[in-house]
């Protein structure tokens, strides 16, 4: 079936506007692991997660004592995050073709294993992940990130 014919019936289906904006907005990637109590906090919703469950930009991924969760994004970008960590994708743009695009990713509190993916390895100044006090640029193609304290979040 055409796009542009999925996207007119989803428009008629959803009655509206609102909903296509909805409809039309990609995942930055896909849940691959999980071990314990994970969940993602997206607007003001808690949404529980599963392996095969999407994460969207300004997601909040938030792991509990005795967790971890792997997040492979569309660039195959590897993310894991360890026990006790919030992590809030910000940004994530990728265009198949040309590998354009952005990643902007904060680990707040916890920590955080990085794979880089296409987009960081043809665009390594497009990649930037931060905490409460630092901002990283992207020159290695795996590294960790370790965030203690209270990671700013004034708890």
């Amino acid at each position: 079936m055409p796009t542009h014919l999925i996207a007119h019936i989803a428009f008629l289906a959803c009655g509206g506007l609102s909903c296509i904006a909805v409809q039309a907005a990609d995942s930055m990637g896909t849940i691959k692991t999980l071990k314990g109590a994970v969940h993602i906090e997206r607007g003001a919703h808690t949404v529980d997660t599963q392996v095969g469950s999407e994460v969207f930009a300004n997601d909040r991924v938030v792991t509990g004592p005795d967790s971890s969760v792997g997040i492979t994004l569309r660039d195959d970008t590897l993310l894991t995050e360890g026990a006790n960590s919030v992590l809030e994708l910000n940004k994530f743009a990728f265009n198949t073709t040309t590998y354009d695009g952005a990643l902007d990713a904060t680990i707040r509190h916890g920590s955080l294993s990085v794979v880089d993916g296409k987009l960081a390895k043809a665009n390594p100044d497009a990649v930037r992940y931060s905490t409460p006090t630092t901002t990283l640029g992207v020159r290695g193609t795996e590294f960790i990130i370790e965030v203690g304290g209270d990671g700013g979040s004034g708890h």
